[in-house]
């Protein structure tokens, strides 16, 4: 059994990347994981200021919201599952804001594997670039974190749209297989 930890960063419960990241988590709780799926909205994560207290308290950031918290399960979770909504061919802000608060412990996140979820208006395949780039960027500043899979949902710009797709499929067998 694998510890999973399911970072939803849709702006919008019910969204597309959101629907798509509640697929892999049915997929992954039938086949005997234990998963948790965390909806960035209703967290309070601020950004990154810089500052670098983290490197003098080693680890500690000086923001107290819910990062920490977060950041503790990142650390435990055997599987990190990324889902985002693409805006402008690129990942939400919200996901970026934990991915950027990650320096505060990034070189203890090791040894996982990681699944992007992906979700696009547009029904182009390159508008999903940015946000690959983005996630495989920040998986090589990690020890040993390997990329698992991936679903790319274009074409869908309506919430809740995507519910009527082969991508759901595609997200519930990720979820079964990882």
């Amino acid at each position: 059994m694998k510890k999973i930890l399911v970072l939803s960063s849709s702006p919008r419960r019910g969204g597309n990347s959101d629907l798509l990241c509640d697929q892999f988590v049915q997929g992954a709780q039938e086949a005997g994981h234990a998963v948790e799926k965390i909806f960035l909205r209703d967290r309070h994560i601020g950004y990154c200021t810089g500052c670098y207290t983290c490197v003098k308290t080693q680890g500690i950031c000086a923001q107290k919201d819910d990062m920490s918290e977060i950041l503790e399960k990142i650390l435990q979770a055997d599987v990190l599952v990324l889902g985002t909504p693409v805006y402008f061919y690129c990942m939400s802000a919200q996901l970026k804001t934990v991915i950027d608060r990650c320096v505060a412990r990034y070189t203890q996140i090791q040894n996982k594997e990681a699944y992007l979820i992906a979700a696009a208006g547009e029904n182009d395949r390159k508008a999903f670039d940015g946000t690959i780039t983005a996630f495989r960027g920040y998986l090589d500043c990690l020890e040993n974190v390997r990329e698992a899979g991936m679903v790319l949902a274009q074409g869908v710009p309506l919430k809740g749209e995507v519910a009527h797709t082969a991508y759901m499929q595609q997200a519930y067998e990720l979820g079964r297989n990882a």
